[in-house]
């Protein structure tokens, strides 16, 4: 099925201090000079979140067309991975569906995308909405049953994000909980292994990026996104900065990266690729 894309524009803006923005400006514009004299040319290797994998193949797909001589790799496996292999020099470039920690504070930031993380549940539940405290409790182990919140006899199936996975980082946050503290069923990686194990099973809850939701209740896939304090979970409630358990979809790099980076960064970071965010259901980040 054809996806509708949101045309939505997130209105908060990207500060920067003064040094740190001419600094990256001076080197994009040197980068982007070779850009247009048709010499680019190299490789690029981009790892990290499975929330932007996609987005970024599909960004990569359209630069490596307009530059032939350049080759990029795109691989998933979770924010984690693609903040260490950039800190490493196994990736050039590393994707990244949560904010940086101060710890991570080494690397610099260029935002692509905005997010939002949504429960999900099945699409025959008839469980409209959960409060904070009632998913507190089912992630917990202390609600085992729908029938306990107006829903089906039915076992609740709680479905989990394994460690390094930055949707689970940004649920844990929000509903201020622990990690040992959640009692799974089912442990799963990225947001198309939960939304099929929701997908599969009428009393299970999960929480996932809600662009990869969105997409996949339009190709029609019985999943439902539950709104979260009375907010849909929809992307106009992220662009409009409302949707409350929202994320930016980053790309880190070093300091001293390639020309080539930069240049690739730059084309991420402009109106060429806003119908490749919006075509799945993200919002084009602030620039």
């Amino acid at each position: 099925m054809q996806r509708v894309p949101c045309l939505i524009w997130m209105s908060a803006a990207v500060v920067l201090t003064a040094m740190t923005g001419c600094h990256q400006e001076r080197t994009i514009a040197a980068a982007a000079g070779d850009a247009g004299s048709g010499t680019v040319r190299g490789e690029l290797t981009i790892t990290g979140s499975s929330t932007m994998a996609p987005l970024v193949a599909e960004i990569a797909r359209r630069f490596m067309a307009r530059h032939p001589a350049v080759r990029i790799d795109v691989q998933s496996g979770g924010s984690g991975k693609g903040i260490q292999d950039v800190r490493s020099g196994i990736a050039d470039i590393g994707m990244s569906s949560r904010a940086l920690q101060a710890v991570e504070s080494d690397l610099e930031v260029f935002p692509v995308a905005v997010d939002g993380v949504a429960l999900i549940v099945h699409r025959s539940n008839p469980v409209s909405e959960l409060t904070p405290e009632q998913v507190v409790a089912i992630f917990t182990g202390k609600i085992r049953n729908w029938s306990a919140i107006g829903g089906p006899d039915q076992p609740i199936s709680v479905v989990h994000k394994a460690e390094g996975r930055a949707t689970l980082e940004v649920f844990l946050t929000h509903f201020q909980l622990r990690n040992p503290d959640v009692r799974p069923d089912v442990i799963v990686g990225d947001n198309e292994h939960a939304v099929r194990t929701v997908a599969g099973a009428p009393g299970a809850i999960g929480y996932v990026s809600i662009g990869t939701a969105t997409a996949d209740v339009q190709s029609g896939v019985p999943i439902r996104l539950l709104p979260l304090d009375g907010i849909p979970a929809d992307c106009e409630a992220v662009a409009a900065g409302r949707f409350p358990m929202s994320r930016p979809l980053i790309l880190v790099v070093r300091h001293d990266r390639r020309p080539l980076t930069d240049v690739f960064l730059r084309f991420c970071r402009s109106e060429q690729v806003d119908d490749i965010i919006t075509a799945q259901y993200f919002v084009p980040a602030a620039r």
